[in-house]
């Protein structure tokens, strides 16, 4: 499976730094998710994730939620089925109504009640990956659909590259350290092997475009959401962020834009095996 550096596994499982640092509010969340207003082709993926929901008639729990953008979206064009959002952090879930402070790996729902369950950009913050997927799977009803979604680990590698020269730049190195990469834990590549091993039928919908920018300040909002993981990233943070805003500009004034390619995927989950958590 693809790894990053050991010690990071920890820093993005960490439930009492997801719960205050990086997800108290939802202020870094969108600033990660604003980014791809500049994306070419633009995907709707809390549209999406409504299509699949066809066909659903029981209720529906949205894990690991965050600051509720797709439970707005469900509950906007799926008034009819009864929604739960779920997160581990309760201050992210001030603007969310219903809400439920949770964990992913030990779910507050019987076994086979719902219809759906949504884990929507966060498997990679479960510490036990395959006990958090079971949980998706124990609380399905037959016929349930769970949906989750993921980033390629090819997904915005220029973000990675100018991360590493600006923090070379600080360091005076001709590059410095990884930066946190929260997809790392479970990439697009790895998702149907961890999927499967729950979910008999999974399909994959591709979610490919460039981000391209004129402005540095959507790119330095997006690097500087890691702020919760500041102090183990090997590198002055603020300093290395100005930096990368220097260098961003540096590439617009000549190349007109700052590209980012991205590559994520939603993968549609179903048949799930009833299995001992």
């Amino acid at each position: 499976m693809t790894t990053q550096p050991a010690n990071d596994d920890a820093l993005v499982t960490d439930r009492g730094l997801l719960s205050t640092k990086a997800y108290g509010t939802g202020r870094h969340l969108a600033a990660r998710q604003s980014l791809y207003q500049w994306q070419t082709p633009r995907h709707d993926l809390p549209g999406i994730v409504v299509r699949e929901l066809a066909g659903v008639g029981g209720p529906v729990a949205d894990v690991g939620c965050g600051n509720g953008r797709f439970t707005a979206r469900v509950r906007e064009e799926r008034p009819d089925l009864p929604l739960v959002p779920v997160d581990i952090s309760q201050g992210i879930l001030a603007g969310v109504p219903g809400a439920v402070v949770a964990d992913a790996e030990q779910l507050p729902f019987a076994g086979g009640s719902l219809g759906a369950a949504l884990a929507l950009h966060m498997l990679y913050h479960a510490d036990d990956q395959a006990r958090a997927v079971r949980e998706l799977g124990r609380v399905l009803s037959p016929g349930g659909v769970a949906i989750v979604s993921t980033n390629s680990v090819t997904d915005k590698r220029e973000l990675e590259s100018l991360w590493k020269r600006a923090a070379g730049d600080v360091l005076g190195t001709p590059e410095g350290p990884d930066r946190v990469r929260l997809s790392a834990r479970f990439t697009l590549e790895d998702a149907p092997t961890v999927l499967g091993a729950v979910f008999g039928d999974i399909r994959t919908i591709l979610l490919p475009g460039v981000i391209a920018v004129t402005d540095a300040e959507p790119v330095v909002a997006h690097l500087a959401s890691y702020e919760a993981w500041a102090d183990r990233m090997g590198v002055p943070f603020l300093e290395t962020v100005g930096r990368a805003r220097e260098r961003v500009r540096e590439t617009i004034r000549a190349e007109g834009a700052f590209r980012v390619t991205c590559l994520a995927g939603v993968l549609v989950c179903r048949g799930a095996r009833q299995a001992r958590t």
